[in-house]
């Protein structure tokens, strides 16, 4: 791949991964609590909260890192699915001005597809951790 081109994928994943550690981070910090509540409230157990914030948060930093970009990409994938259907497809795409639509998650949903499929090697630990297993 050209250097042009990870220099592209790096964005995407720096991007990828700030939006999801603040969105894990956030759920902590509004009280982790409220938001299974909320879930609750949507027909979602709330114990997927937890899962979901923690998801964001962890992953988050491992693909900023580029730690596992793959597989947390795929994970990103499942969380912004599930938003999507249960949520979401409900407002439309742009929101209906009490809740914003899918049209981030959707942008966000290419992003991970695009990670999950193609990687990103440019300052990762995962690049790293390969050129050490190859001395």
């Amino acid at each position: 791949m050209t250097k042009k081109s990870e220099i592209g994928i790096l964005i995407l994943r720096l991007v990828l991964g700030i939006t999801f550690l603040i969105h894990g981070l956030d759920k902590f910090q509004s009280g982790i609590g409220n938001i299974a509540g909320w879930f609750e409230s949507i027909g979602l157990p709330g114990f997927l909260a937890y899962i979901i914030a923690t998801i964001e948060t962890v992953g988050g930093l491992a693909v900023i890192l580029g730690l596992g970009t793959r597989i947390v990409s795929f994970l990103f994938i499942l969380v912004l699915a599930g938003a999507i259907i249960t949520v979401k497809i409900a407002v439309g795409f742009t929101g209906n001005g009490q809740m914003a639509g899918y049209e981030l998650d959707l942008a966000l949903l290419a992003i991970a597809v695009h990670l999950a499929i193609n990687g990103s090697s440019l300052y990762s630990v995962d690049a790293l951790l390969r050129k050490k297993d190859s001395i």
